[in-house]
């Protein structure tokens, strides 16, 4: 196969969670990172920024609340959201079914975390 061509078995690829939830790189670089994120019933995922990358949310099933520095919107399956450089972004799980999204991050920058000491009350 060609270096211009990348084929990826997703179902391969585990969660980070043991391999339950959590996110999971589908792909990384050399521009973009693309890739799946579970939150199961009860399941956050810490308040954090990026400092150059932008990160979309696409859900695929399940209900999610997203807090984007500081205001909350709820995620249901078709829901996108674009979340820009520099935004405090936190998201947790209060249904009861697991919700799952599609993640694109970009321009690739694999250590362009910034993680916030945030909980919404």
């Amino acid at each position: 196969m060609s270096d211009k061509l990348k084929i990826v078995k997703e179902a391969s690829i585990p969660f980070r969670n043991d391999n339950k939830s959590g996110p999971k790189y589908v792909t990384r670089g050399p521009n973009v990172d693309f890739g799946i994120v579970k939150i199961l019933p009860g399941e956050d995922f810490t308040t954090h920024h990026h400092a150059e990358v932008e990160e979309i949310f696409y859900t695929v099933e399940g209900e999610c609340e997203i807090f984007v520095d500081g205001e909350l919107a709820i995620l249901a399956p078709g829901d996108l959201v674009q979340v820009a450089p520099r935004t405090n972004h936190y998201l947790r799980n209060t249904g009861k079914t697991p919700w799952t999204a599609i993640f694109v991050k970009s321009p690739y920058n694999p250590k362009d975390k910034v993680d916030v000491d945030w909980r919404p009350s």
